[in-house]
Order: C-alpha cells, then sequence, then structure tokens
C-alpha cells in the first residue's frame, strides 16, 4: 500500500514524537504551511501548550515587514518563541520538526532558537 505525501509525514513524526516522550523533556513543535509557521512548546506530559509563536501574532508583525512565507519570518518566529521559552524558565527542549525536512524555515527556526538561548 503506497502512502501519500501527508501520511509518509506523519509516519515520520509520529517515530520522532514516541523517543521524545520517553526522554521526558519540553517539546519544540513545529508546523509549517505554505503560507505561515507556527512554534509550540508542550509539556513533556504532551497535555498543555506553555508557549507559543507564529508569524500571525500581533508581536510578529509589530516587529518585523517579511512576507509570513519567507524564511526570515521562520528565523523571527525562532526567536519569538526562545524569548517566551526563557521567559518562562525553559532551556533546555528536544526539537520536534513534525517530519519534515531540516532545511529552508524548519532550519532557520532552529538556528534562531538555539541562538536566542534555547539548547537541543
Amino acid at each position: 500500500m503506497a502512502f501519500n505525501k501527508k501520511q509518509r509525514r506523519a509516519v515520520r513524526a509520529g517515530s520522532v514524537r514516541v523517543s521524545i516522550a520517553l526522554s521526558g523533556r519540553h517539546r519544540l513543535g513545529v508546523f509549517r504551511s505554505n503560507k505561515h509557521i507556527y512554534a509550540q512548546l508542550i509539556s513533556p506530559c504532551g497535555k498543555a501548550i506553555l508557549a507559543s509563536a507564529s508569524s500571525l501574532d500581533k508581536s510578529f508583525k509589530e516587529r518585523s515587514s517579511v512576507p509570513s512565507y519567507s524564511v526570515a519570518a521562520a528565523s523571527l518566529v525562532g526567536t519569538l518563541i526562545a524569548e517566551r521559552a526563557v521567559a518562562i524558565g525553559v532551556t533546555s527542549v528536544a526539537f520536534d520538526r513534525s517530519g519534515y525536512k531540516y532545511h529552508g524555515k524548519v532550519r532557520a527556526l532552529a538556528d534562531a532558537a538555539r541562538s536566542a538561548g534555547l539548547v537541543f
């Protein structure tokens, strides 16, 4: 049975989430659409979202005028989520790229989060 593109990504994401759940660390989850990018800081139990940032946030629009689908926007979202995570006292996280390739927007978000104080 052949899977389509979305199903293959979901399988990759699921296998990574199992190993992150077993580690007991906070999870930095990423979702990428064609127009926007979203990041969430999720508790170790997986039931609570501690912080979130996206290219739709009011603070994103106040800080930048770049298009929401660009790599620059992804790096700004990474900076926002890292600032919010450090503000609540979380510095060590596990990066969950949700089955997306680690390049382009996902990599820019991760690099910006690292440079803003998160460790993963």
